[in-house]
């Protein structure tokens, strides 16, 4: 296409400029219109100026008095889920699409390669949390393939990649992750755990996912979750398998079950070890939890902007 839809970044921290320079670098139907932020001094707005970006450190008011505001079709907020609602509310009375990058959930949650398509009309879509767009398409490729009783995700991420953001949004991270397991995995219930690893030299994010599934088929189960890696790494290639999908076969005496977990039906417990290594585009290689957060937002926001340019031209 030769039309792009102007994009703005509310939030000129890790996220926001790894995000930015995705833009910048790999977009075919986005342009970098503002950076926004709330430090004049932050390492994000220094950037985007560098880079003929238009930029403000006065936030979203900031925002809509820069001349290109008028422009702008798409809004990400990587800021916090406290400032989602009114950074939200300006942004859509626009009449503006807004990427929400925090945990508020106002609008439905959207894992790309999961349920893009179901949200091609909304002008609010939420990003579950980087544990959530790394574990969820596992969940929901058992899902496809059985009942998924009980799914368990462990996100252990290096803790210089925890930021201010995520540190003061850990309660919502479990809360909004064990929701989408179920909202958008397809799994019965749900459970989320972070973990801030504070090994030196940091590691690289790992994501441990458990899913109870009422099947015994292992083959059908390994093929699917082998089909949902490959589309994955379409847009984020950092994605993959650590080790080989575990299998233990469960019931009433299982040795596989999980307490307080009624898998008292025959089936499957599926054990499946990830790791996600950054593309390394402003962020280190070992911050995947952030890399998959910039990238997911990107395809998605990618997708909405196909449907305004179709719009703009009916």
């Amino acid at each position: 296409m030769s039309q792009k839809i102007k994009a703005a970044i509310i939030g000129s921290g890790n996220i926001g400029t790894d995000l930015m320079i995705k833009i910048l670098r790999n977009s075919k139907v986005l342009e970098m219109g503002a950076m926004v932020g709330i430090d004049p001094a932050s390492d994000g707005l220094a950037r985007a100026a560098r880079m003929g970006v238009a930029t403000t450190h006065e936030s979203i008011d900031g925002l809509t008095r820069l001349p290109v505001w008028p422009e702008i079709g798409v809004v990400f907020d990587a800021t916090s889920a406290g400032a989602h609602r009114r950074n939200d509310e300006i942004v859509r009375g626009a009449g503006k699409v807004m990427i929400d990058l925090t945990p508020a959930a106002m609008g439905p949650f959207v894992v790309p390669v999961v349920n893009m398509s179901d949200h091609l009309k909304e002008d609010n879509v939420n990003m579950v949390t980087c544990g959530g767009q790394a574990t969820i398409p596992i969940v929901a490729a058992v899902s496809r393939i059985a009942e998924v009783t009980y799914a368990e995700i462990v996100a252990s991420i290096s803790s210089r990649s925890a930021g201010p953001g995520t540190r003061a949004n850990i309660d919502e991270f479990t809360e909004t992750t064990s929701r989408a397991i179920c909202d958008v995995g397809g799994a019965k219930s749900g459970k989320a755990i972070i973990i801030l690893n504070p090994a030196e030299p940091p590691l690289i994010m790992r994501d441990t996912v458990y899913c109870l599934a009422k099947t015994t088929d292992r083959e059908a189960v390994r093929r699917s979750i082998g089909a949902m890696i490959a589309e994955v790494q379409d847009y984020v290639p950092g994605y993959r398998l650590k080790q080989d999908i575990q299998f233990e076969t469960i019931g009433d005496n299982s040795a596989a079950r999980i307490p307080g977990v009624d898998d008292r039906a025959t089936g499957l417990k599926v054990s499946v070890f990830l790791e996600v290594e950054g593309a390394g585009h402003y962020l280190p290689k070992y911050a995947g939890n952030l890399d998959i957060m910039t990238s997911s937002a990107l395809k998605t926001a990618e997708r909405l902007a196909q449907r305004l340019l179709k719009e703009s031209v009916a």
